[in-house]
């Protein structure tokens, strides 16, 4: 966190930062998710003294996270399910099928 932030950003950099760590991201990866959201929140807000036209145009990140959200009515696709298991190292990932998949994979 920038010197001088303000306690609200400080929570919202924690809170993002334990999310990413809750979705088994990388320490490293968790801070760099952490510390890119709560900038560009920064920015949107006027907090920040430079900010590019993306992030203080673009849609928030507290409503773009829901929207890419893999839990909708059929929970997360098959190549979703097959990447985690990729990245975990699950044998016999391949000749599985989604059901399978989700099983494994504690879904």
């Amino acid at each position: 966190m920038p010197r001088g932030s303000s306690p609200r950003r400080e929570r919202q950099y924690e809170h993002v930062k334990e999310s990413a760590g809750d979705r088994r991201e990388s320490p490293k990866r968790a801070e760099e998710i952490a510390s890119r959201t709560v900038d560009k929140e920064r920015a949107r807000s006027g907090e920040s003294k430079t900010a590019s036209r993306t992030s203080t145009r673009d849609m928030p990140s507290s409503k773009r996270g829901g929207q890419r959200s893999s839990s909708g009515a059929k929970g997360p696709t098959y190549d979703q399910l097959y990447e985690e298991a990729k990245r975990r190292g699950i044998h016999g990932r391949s000749s599985m099928n989604k059901s399978e998949l989700k099983q494994s994979l504690g879904h």
